[in-house]
C-alpha cells in the first residue's frame, strides 16, 4: 500500500516561503509521476506542479511558474515544493499524489495516490 506523507504548511506573510515536503513509503516509485495539487475553501482541487522520479520532467500550472520548483529525492523517496514569492490566492491544503506512471498530467483523476493535505495560509 501506497503511503504519502506531507509536511511543512503554515502561516506565512505574502512574499515569504515554505517548502513542502511529501515522504512516500510502500513501493518502488521509479516508474511513478508525483505531483503536489492545492484545494481552496469551495473550490476543485487543482493541479499546482508534477515531477517523474526517472528523468525528472517537470510542469507547472501557469498561476505559479516562476514562484514555485518542485523537486524529488530518490534516495528518501521525497518530493518537495519550493514555493517562493507566495501570494494569498496560494492560500489552501496542499496534497500530494501520486501516479503509477511516468507520464506527467494534470489532471486529479489520473492520480492514484493522495496524501492527507498540509494546509497553507498566506496572509496580505
Amino acid at each position: 500500500q501506497v503511503q504519502l506523507v506531507e509536511s511543512g504548511g503554515g502561516l506565512v506573510q505574502a512574499g515569504g516561503s515554505l517548502r513542502l515536503s511529501c515522504a512516500a513509503s510502500g513501493r518502488t516509485f521509479s516508474s511513478y509521476t508525483m505531483g503536489w495539487f492545492h484545494q481552496a475553501p469551495g473550490k476543485e482541487r487543482e493541479f499546482v506542479a508534477a515531477i517523474s522520479w526517472i528523468g525528472g520532467n517537470t510542469y507547472y500550472a501557469d498561476s505559479v511558474k516562476g514562484r514555485f520548483t518542485i523537486s524529488r529525492d530518490n534516495a528518501k523517496n521525497t518530493v518537495y515544493l519550493q514555493m517562493n514569492s507566495l501570494k494569498p490566492e496560494d492560500t489552501a491544503v496542499y496534497y500530494c499524489a501520486a501516479r503509477v506512471s511516468v507520464v506527467v498530467v494534470t489532471t486529479t483523476t489520473a492520480y492514484d495516490y493522495w496524501g492527507q493535505g498540509t494546509q497553507v495560509t498566506v496572509s496580505s
